[in-house]
This record gives C-alpha cells, sequence and structure tokens, in this order.
C-alpha cells in the first residue's frame, strides 16, 4: 500500500502488513538515514504499536514528522 504524506520532505511511504505485523516499509525522499532506521526498526512489529508509539511525532515547530505519518499510513493500511 503506498500512502502520500503531508508536512513533511517524503514524498511517498510504501507499507506491506503480514496481517497486523509491518513486513516492510519505504519511504521516497526525507532524511535518509532516519527514514531507513525506522523502516529496519519498525520491521516485524505490530503495527499497532507502532501507531502507539510514533503518533503525535513533531519534527521541530512541524505538527507531524516522517514517523507520525507513518502511523496514519499503518492506519490507512490497516482499514481504520
Amino acid at each position: 500500500m503506498d500512502y502520500k504524506p503531508t508536512g513533511v520532505c517524503s514524498r511517498l511511504i510504501h507499507v506491506e502488513l503480514d496481517g497486523d505485523k509491518i513486513a516492510n516499509v519505504e519511504f521516497v525522499g526525507g532524511c535518509a538515514g532516519n527514514t531507513s532506521g525506522i523502516s529496519s526498526l519498525v520491521k516485524g512489529m505490530d503495527a499497532h504499536e507502532v501507531i502507539k508509539r510514533l503518533e503525535g511525532t513533531r519534527c521541530g515547530e512541524r505538527p507531524t514528522s516522517c514517523p507520525d505519518q507513518l502511523s496514519k499510513a499503518l492506519r490507512q493500511a490497516l482499514g481504520e
């Protein structure tokens, strides 16, 4: 599933789930080190737990961040 984030530098988040577990996450654009780190950390985790941990994360003065946008992408992928 592809999600188009808003308010952040990344232009696309690709999410693959295996049931409720995260099989793969890829960010297009954004801070390469941070987004690849996030992708590695969440792989294999329960999507609900990732949402709980990342939702509401801000990037400086911005009201959102790539982790926050990932939580929105996961909610969409889960059909929430």
